[in-house]
């Protein structure tokens, strides 16, 4: 139990670290950026001494590292600052959209996982090249389906021929609850398509090394039945490959929905994002770019600690890493 609470300190202790080096990382990127936001915020009418007044305002006056401490400060008491564009709190403006793309990405999470490891596990018991030909021609067309062009075909197979949601028009939940959920659901498919396919292909190459083991041979030796080698050994040996390549997808989805968001018309995180850029709106940006920096590393995170759960030898590796650091 020591252990493993010592694991989980270190790995928050990481994952602050990794918040502190990417939030100053990105702040010093738009520090390099061309561009006046106050003269950008007045126009070009506006005379020198209106825009000295608003850098002032604003804190753009100050040096790069007191304004950095600043908002890291603000950033972890809850204040994301003040919209350059909006005139409004970034966390008022962020928070709605935030939960939309949180709820595509977990939704498109859940299908990932519960269609490709059945799938996979089905899959492997298919060899040969009759039987497998059309299984990986199958996968490596769902593969090479990117998001934004399995949107195009949603929006108009199961938009405007079927009538089953309205591309562009996303009721919101606090009126239509069904029919939001329904338009996400089209939007998790498109992002599930192409990972799930990638799924079933490492889960299934994963099973087939696993069974041909020599710890697999000597217990169908021993007169056990595959199917129970299969589920209580092989199965669980190949979860931790499973688990850290689902943890990497549930990273990448957030950043993956964005494409989505924009062809399907879905007010999220990322139509936002692209907006803030155009207008060099660059506090919400900032606490965008950070936000979705946590969302990969807590990701990255939970599936270690799951994989230790898993396999316990993964437990003993970590402590004597850290034993030796």
């Amino acid at each position: 139990m020591n252990g493993t609470i010592q694991i989980i300190c270190k790995r928050i202790f990481l994952l602050l670290v990794t918040m502190i080096l990417v939030s100053f990382l990105t702040f010093a990127a738009f520090e390099l950026v061309s561009g006046d936001p106050a003269r950008t915020m007045l126009g070009t009418e506006a005379t020198e001494e209106q825009v000295i007044a608003l850098r002032h305002q604003l804190g753009l006056d100050r040096s790069f590292f007191v304004r950095y401490f600043s908002w890291l400060l603000g950033f972890f008491s809850g204040n994301l600052g003040m919209s350059y564009s909006y005139r409004q709190g970034v966390w008022d403006l962020i928070s709605t959209k935030l939960y939309l793309s949180l709820w595509l990405s977990l939704m498109s999470f859940c299908i990932i996982t519960a269609v490709s490891i059945p799938l996979g596990i089905w899959s492997y018991r298919f060899t040969g090249w009759f039987a497998d030909w059309p299984r990986t021609t199958i996968n490596q067309m769902c593969m090479a389906l990117p998001p934004f062009f399995t949107g195009i075909l949603v929006s108009w197979g199961f938009g405007i021929v079927l009538r089953f949601f309205t591309p562009g028009d996303f009721p919101g939940f606090q009126k239509d609850i069904a029919g939001s959920l329904r338009h996400l659901f089209f939007g998790a498919l498109c992002l599930s398509i192409p990972r799930i396919a990638m799924t079933v292909r490492m889960l299934r190459a994963t099973v087939i090394s696993e069974m041909n083991k020599a710890y697999v041979r000597t217990a169908i030796s021993r007169g056990n039945d595959r199917k129970s080698v299969l589920v209580r050994h092989v199965l669980k040996n190949s979860m931790v490959s499973v688990v850290t390549f689902l943890g990497q997808t549930l990273a990448e989805l957030v950043g993956a929905g964005i494409v989505v968001e924009q062809v399907l018309g879905l007010p999220g995180l990322g139509r936002f994002l692209v907006a803030s850029i155009s207008h060099r709106d660059y506090p919400v940006v900032q606490a965008i770019v950070v936000i979705l920096a946590f969302w990969v590393v807590l990701a990255g995170t939970l599936a270690d600690l799951i994989n230790q759960a898993i396999d316990p030898r993964l437990r003993l590796e970590t402590g004597k890493l850290g034993g030796q650091a």
